[in-house]
């Protein structure tokens, strides 16, 4: 099977599903983007490991990393395999103990624990051809695309106030603390506008 590795160019509301998320997959060596529908639960486990952000207990992407390294195995790259009636397939393939194994698993999922892993991420060259955009010369990445729907990211005027920036990052602070992961990844895409604007 011919595969393309990808990489995550983004992740952003979804404009055509209220409650999930866009994730943006780009191949490495081109152009082409495949954008994914997933929960939020999901959105917010992929960008919290982005961020570098470790909440106080594991979540559950995190326990599956702890428990394969437990059993001595390591994951070696997570595959989506397959389009079947508007729906991502994939596949985690492990190696350890003089074995491999192939795992079935949602694509949300199995980037969410690639992403720990490290592990590369790969997408069928079939489910690209059926289902990847490539961008118009004009856009940029900041473009988010779904399934044809393309909005622009709003922006937020920059502030360059410090206090500013160190309140919302007390308040990420304390609502990793109470396991509140959905005010925390909203908190981080200020931080981030803040940023950006500076």
């Amino acid at each position: 099977m011919e595969k393309v590795m990808v990489d995550i160019l983004g992740l952003s509301p979804s404009p055509s599903s209220p409650g999930a998320y866009a994730l943006i997959l780009k191949e490495t060596e081109g152009e082409r983007r495949l954008p994914i529908i997933i929960g939020q639960f999901e959105a917010q486990a992929i960008a919290l490991e982005l961020e570098g952000i470790k909440p106080p207990r594991p979540l559950t992407h995190d326990l599956v990393r702890n428990v394969l390294d437990s059993l001595g195995n390591t994951l070696s790259d997570v595959l989506i395999s397959e389009l079947r009636d508007g729906t991502f397939y994939a596949r985690l393939n492990v190696e350890g103990n003089a074995a491999s194994h192939e795992i079935d698993a949602r694509p949300s999922d199995a980037i969410a624990i690639a992403i720990r892993f490290g592990a590369p991420i790969y997408v069928a060259e079939s489910v690209m051809e059926e289902a990847a955009t490539a961008p118009d010369s004009d856009e940029t990445e900041e473009d988010v695309e779904s399934k044809g729907e393309r909005t622009k990211k709003p922006r937020s005027p920059a502030y360059t106030k410090e206090s500013k920036m160190e309140q919302l990052q007390k308040e990420l602070s304390e609502a990793i603390s109470r396991e509140d992961y959905e005010k925390a990844a909203k908190l981080r895409d200020e931080i981030r506008r803040l940023q950006l604007g500076d």
